[in-house]
């Protein structure tokens, strides 16, 4: 079941002091919030009914799962749609609920870099609009041709406007025709201040791409079919802003990321809040990927994905000798 934002911090107050066992000023220091408040969450939690992990209330069943991802993967935040949703497709939910948690994570002042596809602008488009002050919302990575729909600047604009926002376009392609152009690109003061300033953001929206020939980059006329197979024969697993990420996270070393124009990934893994979105459970290797390269901090997903990637993480751990 999807939670509201604000509910999930007496969830995870609940899950570090009755089954972590950490004393209430713990908690407060792992949540960086006061003690006083960790005795009104508490509180509150028991009210629920949820104080005890192993009795808890079907209710509880999802954030249960989600204090697990969090564990498991070191994630600061896991928000899950599960089977009980309200629509037909759990999936379906994503988008809306990715939307209010964004809301929740900007705050006045914030640079927030956002990637592209259509799972961001769908996120954009169920986004109710709020009045933050302050607020400069850039690309991530270059962009695309107009007959292109989802595009990098169509998603970053939407989102500054909902965000009553400032929003910084990038003034070049996703992708160049050589390296060398990409290379001489990149140099470029107006394009390299907007690469430099990606590490400055204070959060960040994205999601991992799949690679099929549904993908954005075969969509979009990025790749051919022929060099992705290329690719993948190479390792290729998923996509972070248009970049080919291998299974372990890392940068495929291959000629079509040399002529991409993109944040850096260190730059990306510099940003304190970055919220990863996934809608298809058939992501899953490259999400496996995303988290193998430590890509995001927040996560929203639905709960069959989430027990997959739990399943798959208890099955990978090293046998006790």
């Amino acid at each position: 079941m999807a939670y509201r934002p604000a509910e999930q911090i007496i969830h995870k107050a609940a899950w570090l002091y009755y089954t972590h066992g950490l004393r209430q000023d713990e908690v407060a220091r792992r949540l960086n919030i006061s003690r006083a408040s960790v005795a009104l969450y508490l509180r509150k939690a028991r009210e629920a009914g949820i104080v005890n992990i192993s009795t808890s209330t079907h209710l509880f069943s999802g954030e249960r799962l989600a204090r697990q991802m969090e564990d498991a993967f070191d994630l600061e935040t896991v928000w899950l749609v599960g089977e009980d949703s309200l629509s037909p497709s759990p999936a379906a939910e994503i988008p809306t609920l990715a939307a209010n948690v964004f809301l929740e994570m900007v705050e006045n002042g914030d640079r927030v870099c956002v990637a592209w596809g259509r799972t961001v602008y769908d996120i954009a488009d169920a986004m109710s609009y709020a009045d933050r002050e302050g607020v400069t919302v850039v690309e991530m990575c270059g962009n695309l041709g107009s007959p292109y729909a989802y595009r990098p600047d169509q998603c970053t604009m939407e989102i500054a406007r909902r965000l009553n926002a400032k929003g910084l376009n990038f003034y070049a392609p996703l992708v160049l025709r050589t390296e060398e152009l990409a290379r001489a690109l990149r140099e470029e003061p107006v394009i390299r201040e907007q690469l430099d300033g990606i590490g400055a953001c204070d959060l960040a929206l994205f999601t991992v791409g799949a690679l099929d020939t549904d993908s954005h980059v075969i969509k979009c006329g990025a790749l051919s079919v022929a060099e992705l197979e290329r690719l993948k024969a190479m390792g290729a697993t998923g996509v972070i802003a248009g970049q080919i990420i291998t299974a372990d996270g890392t940068l495929l070393d291959c000629d079509y990321n040399r002529r991409m124009i993109s944040g850096d990934f260190d730059a990306i893994r510099a940003i304190p809040k970055r919220l990863m979105v996934v809608q298809e459970d058939e992501k899953f290797e490259p999400l496996q990927a995303a988290i193998a390269g430590r890509f995001f901090t927040h996560l929203v997903t639905t709960s069959s994905m989430a027990t997959k990637l739990l399943k798959h993480h208890i099955a990978s751990e090293p046998t006790p000798a």
